[in-house]
């Protein structure tokens, strides 16, 4: 999946697993039916294309959804140089599961192709509960973490520009959106600086 929007409004450009995951909160649930969950774990990598996912179904959702808010919270507070809270014990208790087995099979051409072992809703957890972990633990990582800067996004980022300079999510939905309106105030204040003659509509 390439970075940006992906199937059904889904995004997977935050640089990590766990912030894909929170970037699917936000004004518009993206993860409200069982087959947006579907596509995600596919869009993140998590799980190979071709893997069944016909076990995923809508009682995975609130388990999602509350690593997401655990998450969440951590990002804020790691974002505030503030102490994690209890989210921190329940991402741990999650990441403690074993994760999918990773297998090779063959494809009817004699190659091989990787196919999950195990693929469960408690070890899928675990595997966005694990990569949170390593990123919080990575201090060089998390002073790369972003709060974007578009009006009324919530995504955080790992900032990974040259010169960490990155302000938005995405520089096609976000950064567009803030260049349009930078256009904006200065026609507006173009105009006003430049009124226009009398008897002139």
């Amino acid at each position: 999946m390439t970075a940006g929007a992906g199937s059904y409004g889904l995004w997977f450009d935050s640089g990590r697993v766990c912030l894909d995951l929170v970037a699917t909160a936000g004004p518009d649930e993206r993860l409200g039916e069982a087959f947006r969950l579907r596509q995600w774990l596919i869009g993140t990598g998590l799980v190979p294309l071709g893997t069944p996912l016909d076990r995923v179904g809508y009682d995975w959702l609130p388990q999602f959804w509350a690593l997401r808010d655990d998450l969440a919270d951590l990002l804020a507070a790691a974002l505030r140089g503030l102490p994690a809270g209890e989210a921190l014990e329940r991402v741990n208790a999650r990441a403690l599961a074993a994760p999918p087995g990773l297998c090779a099979v063959r494809e009817p051409d004699g190659g091989l192709a990787r196919r999950l072992h195990g693929a469960d809703c408690a070890a899928l957890l675990a595997a966005v509960a694990r990569d949170a972990v390593v990123l919080l633990t990575d201090p060089g990582a998390v002073a790369l973490l972003r709060a974007c800067d578009g009006e009324g996004c919530t995504r955080v980022y790992l900032d990974t520009s040259r010169g960490h300079r990155r302000r938005w999510c995405s520089s096609e939905t976000c950064g567009n959106r803030e260049r349009v309106a930078r256009h904006r105030r200065r026609s507006l204040a173009s105009r006003e600086d430049c009124p226009q003659p009398e008897g002139v509509p």
